[in-house]
C-alpha cells in the first residue's frame, strides 16, 4: 500500500464515502467488504473503522449523501407546468438509479428493514412532498390535507415501481417516467381541476429528453 496521504477529517470522510459509493454501485451489497473499501481508498482497515463502525454505518452515510444530492438536483419552481416539473424530478432520480442500481436495490431490498435506511428514504420522500405542495396551486385550503396524502401515496408508489423496474426492467425508462408522471396528474386532477391540470398536459421536449 502506498504512503497514506494526510487529509483533514472532513476530506478523509469524503474520500472514504467516494470509494464506498463506487464499490456499492458496482457490486451487490453482500459482496462489498470493509477491506475492499479500505483498499480502494488506499487506507488501512483500522482507519476506515475509525470513521465508520460497520459496513451498515458506511452504507447509510453514503446513501444519506446521495439523498441530499438528489434533493439539491431536484428543482421545483412555481409557475412551470406540473408535468414538466415531475418529469424533471423523475429524470434526476432515474439517472441516479440506473447509474447506481446495486446501491438502490440494497437500500430498498437488502436493507429495507434497517431503521436508519428507512429514515433516510422516508425523510427524502417527505421533503419532496413538501416541495410539491409549495408549487401546486392550492388556493383552497380545504383540499391541502387530501393533496398531501395523495402525494405521499404517489411517492411511495413511484419508489416501489422504480425499484421493481431496476430489478426487472420490464419497460423502457421513458415509459416508466411517463407512467409515474401520469399517475400523479391523474390523481391530482379531481382535486385541482381541469383548468390547473388539463388532460393534455405533458412534459416539454427538454424534460422528455
Amino acid at each position: 500500500m502506498p504512503p497514506r496521504q494526510r487529509l483533514s477529517p472532513e476530506a478523509r470522510r469524503a474520500q472514504l464515502l467516494g470509494a464506498a459509493a463506487h464499490l456499492f454501485a458496482r457490486h451487490p451489497y453482500e459482496e462489498v467488504m470493509m477491506e475492499h473499501v479500505a483498499e480502494a481508498a488506499g487506507v488501512s482497515r483500522a482507519l476506515l473503522y475509525r470513521h465508520f463502525s460497520s459496513k451498515a454505518a458506511l452504507f447509510a452515510a453514503m446513501y444519506q449523501q446521495a439523498a441530499d444530492r438528489l434533493l439539491v438536483e431536484t428543482r421545483l419552481e412555481t409557475g412551470l407546468p406540473l408535468a414538466d416539473q415531475l418529469a424533471q424530478g423523475m429524470d434526476v432520480h432515474l439517472d441516479y438509479f440506473t447509474a447506481n442500481r446495486n446501491t438502490v436495490l440494497a437500500a430498498n431490498r437488502v436493507l429495507a428493514g434497517d431503521p436508519v435506511i428507512r429514515t433516510i428514504i422516508s425523510n427524502e420522500l417527505d421533503v419532496l412532498r413538501e416541495r410539491l405542495m409549495t408549487v401546486l396551486p392550492l388556493a383552497d385550503e380545504s383540499v391541502r390535507s387530501t393533496v398531501s396524502d395523495v402525494l405521499k401515496s404517489w411517492l411511495v408508489f413511484v419508489q416501489v415501481l422504480c425499484v421493481d423496474w431496476l430489478a426487472h426492467e420490464t419497460c423502457p425508462r421513458s415509459r416508466l417516467r411517463d407512467i409515474c408522471v401520469g399517475a400523479a396528474l391523474g390523481a391530482l386532477r379531481p382535486l385541482l381541476g381541469e383548468d390547473l391540470i388539463p388532460h393534455g398536459e405533458s412534459a416539454s421536449p427538454e424534460a422528455a429528453g
